[in-house]
């Protein structure tokens, strides 16, 4: 085993350790920084798939952007609000066997559709064309964007622009009262 897989390995298994952690944890802090480590050993997978613009779009829109706000929304929250939650009661009831059973059903209806699906008749998968590692995505992506995908973006912009307009005008009337 080359280097390179060692640290893919290790990246693949940060993955999926801390995000398990996540899900498990008590702790709202500690599982927030581990959903940090969960996007961050994301991005380096994206890497090793040379998909170097989705790498750095995911460090600075989802772990420097969301988790930011998630820790601004933790630490700003009411506390006597959070400490005045009672905790789960741990065991088994019966809406959690149903729970159980649905997820096995359609884990399996997946695993059934998966297993009967045939390959080979999607066109798209064999003309798969292999990649260049001196292939630039994001050379790709903006070409991309700014001619074949040139109307979706100018739309998701006007959208995002009326976002920023409403944002601004309800924080203006929340300082007048």
């Amino acid at each position: 085993m080359g280097e390179e897989q060692i640290i893919f390995y290790f990246f693949a298994a940060s993955v999926l350790i801390s995000a398990l952690f996540v899900v498990v944890m008590k702790n709202l802090v500690r599982s927030i920084f581990l959903f940090f480590v969960t996007l961050f050993s994301l991005a380096a997978l994206y890497l090793f798939a040379l998909a170097d613009f989705i790498a750095l779009a995911q460090v600075v829109i989802y772990a420097g952007g969301v988790l930011v706000l998630m820790l601004f929304a933790f630490m700003l929250s009411n506390r006597e609000l959070l400490n005045s939650l009672k905790p789960v009661a741990s065991g088994f009831k019966v809406n959690h066997f149903a729970g159980i059973f649905i997820s096995l059903l359609f884990l399996f209806i997946l695993f059934a559709v998966i297993i009967k699906t045939d390959f080979n008749q999607f066109d798209w998968m064999e003309e798969r064309v292999p990649i260049n590692a001196s292939d630039n995505t994001t050379h790709q992506i903006g070409i991309q964007t700014m001619t074949t995908y040139l109307l979706p973006f100018e739309i998701l912009s006007v959208f995002l622009m009326m976002a920023l307009i409403g944002a601004a005008h309800l924080a203006r009337k929340g300082g007048k009262t």
